[in-house]
């Protein structure tokens, strides 16, 4: 499923044709996707001027004229691409499920097989009490997470580090892949009690935090099976992993001589090096 280093990738892709524009077209070829598409999404879309393109963890936010803000999760194979005015357009494939046409011309068109992503309606005054928007922590890479809101959270939790990172109360959007690399570059065991990492683990562990994420938005992501950029390129931050998918594999630490093993907490696939993730 698509993280918080793809999701804005997708948005800062989106945002060229779609920040700014009017909708002419709004066209839902489905009536459903993880859940129903709004009963009015071509009315109250069309003509309507996108004014802020946003992101909130792992959601788009379309901000619109009249108060409208559509909320727009990718899902586990959700894509965005753009098909630019002047070309020619081609029909529809199976699962282009949502078409929209900018008054540039410009055609974006959301593709997903699985359909467990979601576009649903909001309004601007209501948005951070929506179900899906309230609660979640401060953004990573916003001034709002920092060490002393790390120290807060993890103070006194006796689920794993690993667990409270991807508690999206803790902290929005952090998921698997980089939370495994985060750990990874900070030395500590995803299984470690989160209480004890309080203090100078968490101090530097925000920093980091911040690094993974920025490194993997300037590589566009990583691809592992769906995601992929509105352009249509895939992401690379993949082929800098130094942790995820690497079982098997020597530890890249300088002096390491260990090898990444593999666990499994709570369903998903924890990568780490026992020798020096402590």
């Amino acid at each position: 499923m698509p993280e918080l280093p793809e999701v804005e990738t997708v948005r800062r892709g989106l945002l060229p044709v779609l920040e700014g524009a009017t909708i002419t077209e709004a066209v839902a070829r489905v009536p459903k996707l993880r859940v129903d598409i709004p009963a009015d999404f071509s009315a109250r879309l069309m003509g309507n001027k996108v004014e802020r393109l946003t992101r909130r963890s792992k959601y788009i936010l379309a901000e619109c004229a009249d108060g409208l803000v559509v909320i727009i999760h990718l899902g586990m194979s959700g894509r965005m691409t753009i098909q630019v005015p002047g070309a020619d357009m081609p029909a529809p494939e199976k699962h282009d499920h949502i078409l929209l046409t900018t008054d540039a011309g410009a055609r974006i068109v959301y593709n997903d097989a699985r359909r467990f992503g979601l576009w649903v309606f909001t309004d601007r005054d209501s948005v951070q009490d929506h179900p899906l928007i309230r609660g979640i922590g401060p953004e990573p890479l916003g001034n709002e997470f920092n060490v002393d809101v790390l120290n807060a959270g993890l103070t006194g939790r006796k689920s794993p580090i690993k667990a409270a990172l991807l508690d999206q109360k803790l902290v929005a959007g952090l998921g698997n892949i980089y939370v495994c690399e985060a750990l990874w570059r900070a030395h500590i065991h995803p299984e470690r009690p989160a209480h004890t990492v309080a203090g100078k683990d968490a101090d530097r562990l925000v920093p980091i935090i911040r690094d993974v994420l920025s490194e993997a938005i300037k590589a566009g992501g990583s691809t592992l099976k769906d995601y992929a950029q509105v352009d249509g390129e895939l992401g690379y931050f993949q082929h800098s992993f130094k942790a995820y998918g690497r079982e098997g594999e020597p530890c890249h630490t300088p002096g390491c001589d260990g090898m990444v093993e593999r666990i499994v907490q709570s369903n998903r696939s924890s990568f780490f090096c026992p020798k020096c993730q402590h």
